[in-house]
């Protein structure tokens, strides 16, 4: 006799069919489900092969704070706290960049850190309140570069794991084999819903009337004519990039932290990977400049006060380490819990996290 056991296992041939209790009750779960075990192991050795991956490259990884004073690097709700004996205000980290940033400003020009990231936000198939990235900083860097090391990172972790570049997800073949695709926001949007929107010459209520005789949903928050772009693309395009796509070059309202186009100012030099319809990567050429990165920031603020909780904060601290000097760098931050879904073929981020945030159950 080794320990008691007060409560029966689920039936041996019918096993644990409800989804819901497999996430609220996982130890069951791993007993009776042996793929589920194996989905946890793959996320281990994936997540081992990416610091392997990094560190031979002499990326060097850095522990960030969780709890901070401002919470910055993303466009997302914080999770607030407080802390008693210092009586202030703090907040559960919605992105590591604004901290790596401030090591390439202190001389290194290799850093990463793969962790724990929190967003107070809705759950659904894609997104988890609390999930793992892994975010790289690289001096002397840019967004191209990126998206090289994007590729390469990918490919290794898919082939080393699955032994092929080519895996099925949910019922499409997804081929890891490089060069990817690489498009244009606004070209993406004009090959998939026939929009050019050059043709408007900036003009937003031109934009918008024809956008919403196409049946796009506009809010009311949205402005500029950039933002219609990108809720063009998030409604009509991204659902359609099975096979690994680098969109790329980005309106500059929506890229506070990216750095802009030489010969265009309105965009950034940034991209987002997709595959199977998701987000999977987001990587920009940093803006350095701490004087236009003030008056994003400025302008992130009066969003944010009036009324847009997911709007950035100004963090001083950051702008000053700016103003001391920041190389050019390309960063890159991979979403590890969407790439496991890929590599493990689970259709719900709760398959890959081990313990989901779930809505408690009442008697």
């Amino acid at each position: 006799m080794l320990s008691k056991s007060l409560q029966p296992l689920p039936d041996k041939w019918h096993g644990l069919t409800d989804i819901e209790k497999r996430y609220r009750q996982r130890y069951l779960d791993l007993i009776v489900n042996p793929l589920s075990k194996e989905v946890f192991k793959t996320r281990a050795f994936c997540i081992s092969l990416i610091r392997r991956w990094l560190d031979e490259r002499n990326f060097l990884e850095i522990e960030t704070p969780i709890l901070q004073s401002e919470a910055g690097g993303a466009e997302a709700r914080p999770f607030i706290t407080h802390h008693n004996t210092l009586d202030i205000p703090l907040y559960l980290r919605i992105a590591t960049e604004l901290h790596l940033k401030r090591m390439i400003v202190g001389g290194f020009e290799k850093v990463y850190e793969l962790g724990r990231i929190f967003r107070n936000e809705g759950t659904s198939t894609k997104h988890n309140p609390e999930f793992t990235s892994v975010e790289i900083y690289q001096a002397f860097a840019n967004y191209a570069d990126m998206m090289q090391l994007t590729e390469e990172l990918m490919s290794y972790v898919v082939k080393t794991t699955c032994k092929t570049l080519k895996i099925d997800y949910q019922g499409e073949q997804i081929n890891f084999a490089q060069p990817w695709e690489k498009i244009s926001m606004k070209d993406s949007v004009k090959k998939f819903t026939g929009i050019d929107f050059d043709s408007f010459n900036g003009d937003f209520f031109k934009a918008k009337e024809a956008l919403t005789n196409q049946n796009i949903q506009i809010s009311s928050k949205i402005k500029t004519i950039g933002r219609l772009l990108n809720e063009t693309f998030e409604q009509k395009v991204e659902s359609n990039l099975i096979q690994p796509t680098f969109i790329i070059d980005y309106p500059i309202e929506i890229s506070p932290l990216a750095r802009r186009h030489d010969n265009n100012k309105d965009f950034v030099q940034r991209f987002e990977l997709f595959i199977a319809g998701r987000e999977i990567a987001n990587a920009f050429s940093e803006l350095i400049d701490p004087v236009d990165q003030r008056e994003r920031l400025e302008l992130q603020q009066s969003l944010r006060d009036a009324g847009d909780l997911e709007a950035h904060s100004i963090d001083e601290d950051f702008l000053q380490a700016l103003e001391i000097g920041m190389p050019p760098t390309g960063g890159l931050g991979i979403g590890i819990d969407r790439l496991i879904m890929l590599i493990t073929n689970s259709a719900s981020i709760r398959d890959v996290i081990p313990f989901p945030l779930l809505k408690p159950e009442h008697s």
